[in-house]
């Protein structure tokens, strides 16, 4: 889902974002310790594709949209570049074609950033394409939950 649609709890949510955040520090300080070794083009243009195919065309099509709906092909586009089987696809193929190399690091250090530092995994149709909490799931939140507090205990 996304950071504010969820159907995990707070803490259960918070917890699979902390494996992604482990996933992208040992992306980044693989990629520090090989510095040069890196052809860094490459690892931009690999860090790069997945939101330049990916998320800016959905996004510039919710911006037009201008709070209606996004034709829901922006979302299997989004979720098809966010995807680990999209991701390995291209990483085996390109460690095939050209040859490993350290620049691969860029996709799951892309990947591993999405979800761990802004929690966004895949967009389902029935939320906007970007994150704005739904009423149904607000009123489901708050009926399991009840009302949030600063000092609420774990969920």
């Amino acid at each position: 889902m996304d950071p504010v649609n969820r159907f995990e709890t707070r803490t259960t949510f918070r917890l699979l974002r902390a494996e992604y955040l482990v996933g992208m520090v040992i992306s980044a300080a693989l990629l520090i310790v090989h510095w040069d070794e890196v052809r860094w083009p490459v690892a931009v243009a690999l860090f790069a594709y997945i939101d330049v195919l990916g998320y800016l065309p959905g996004a510039l099509a919710h911006r037009r949209a201008r709070g209606g709906p996004v034709p829901k092909a922006y979302y299997v586009l989004y979720n098809t570049m966010h995807s680990w089987l999209t991701a390995g696809t291209v990483v085996a193929l390109w460690a095939w074609l050209v040859g490993p190399e350290w620049a691969l690091l860029a996709v799951p250090l892309h990947l591993c950033g999405d979800r761990g530092l802004l929690g966004n995994f895949f967009k389902p149709f029935s939320v906007p394409f970007e994150p704005k909490v739904h009423p149904a799931f607000a009123a489901f939140e708050q009926e399991l939950h009840g009302p949030a507090t600063a000092g609420s205990r774990a969920r």
